[in-house]
């Protein structure tokens, strides 16, 4: 199949974090697709509605292929609304896909909108992400160590590994309290774990990275120092390394993972807010 650029929306009443993974896993099944992102959150009212609907009405009017929509509108006038762009977009909504076939496998009608008991914020979720990001952003980079007792992860790894991204990703997405400490050569010197971090080693998770990738890295950040160079990078991950493998440190490499997929190992290995059967 000849590459080919469609316009893609990602569109939901809230941040359209879930409509934006949903649909770029899908499109990654298709190696040869080039997509142009468009995403529109919080298109919670008519109005908003159909001024999306229009907006996508143009795109399809001046563009040879059709755009695609990836919904998760759980109100159903709105999502009547977005589906009047069809057939001039094809539109996939999470609701009307799955809706349908959990009602009749529990034999219930879902609830009307007015029905549904939003979560607004201040709720106790809400509440516990908001804390867990103000720990993550107060225990970045080992600035604070004090309250490691805290933590549900401490992340450690070299300078550039991804510690903060990820760290932040899981303070964000599930209101997890990441903290994050920077291996250095100081570090380095012996073979024990640092003390702030020997009481708490069920918390660790390491992150190591390929010595290129880091150099180019480091590169960008401070071209021609020691600091960048690839023999120090070299010299710090296999002292990493051998750190995590003689402390029995679960650890991933980040070279070619996101940072949903990286979050997930992590989830995974110290088991934080999920049951897992495998």
């Amino acid at each position: 199949m000849a590459a080919m650029t469609r316009t893609v929306f990602y569109v939901s009443n809230r941040t359209a974090i879930t409509a934006e993974t949903l649909g770029r896993s899908l499109l990654a099944q298709f190696g040869e697709l080039r997509v142009h992102e468009i995403t529109v959150p919080y298109v919670d009212g008519p109005d908003k509605a159909r001024r999306l609907v229009e907006g996508i009405r143009r795109t399809a009017e001046v563009e040879p292929q059709r755009p695609i929509v990836f919904s998760t509108l759980p109100d159903p006038a709105l999502r009547a609304l977005l589906l009047e762009c069809q057939p001039a977009a094809l539109v996939l909504d999470v609701f009307d896909h799955f809706l349908p076939t959990l009602a009749a496998e529990f034999r219930s009608r879902p609830l009307e909108s007015g029905e549904i008991s939003h979560r607004e914020p201040g709720s106790e979720d809400y509440d516990a992400r908001i804390e867990a990001v103000n720990y993550t952003l107060s225990h970045d980079d080992g600035v604070l160590t004090d309250h490691y007792s805290e933590a549900e992860v401490i992340l450690v790894g070299v300078s550039r590994s991804g510690k903060t991204p990820t760290s932040l990703y899981l303070a964000i997405q599930y209101g997890i309290r990441a903290a994050n400490y920077p291996l250095t050569e100081e570090d380095f010197e012996t073979t024990r774990l640092p003390a702030s971090l020997e009481p708490f080693r069920d918390k660790l998770f390491g992150l190591t990275i390929d010595p290129v990738r880091l150099h180019k890295i480091r590169a960008a950040r401070r071209p021609d120092s020691r600091y960048a160079s690839i023999e120090q990078c070299r010299r710090e991950i296999r002292a990493a390394q051998a750190l995590y493998h003689r402390y029995r440190i679960p650890f991933i490499d980040t070279t070619n993972r996101s940072i949903e997929e990286i979050a997930s190992a992590v989830i995974k290995a110290l088991r934080l807010g999920r049951v897992h059967l495998l």
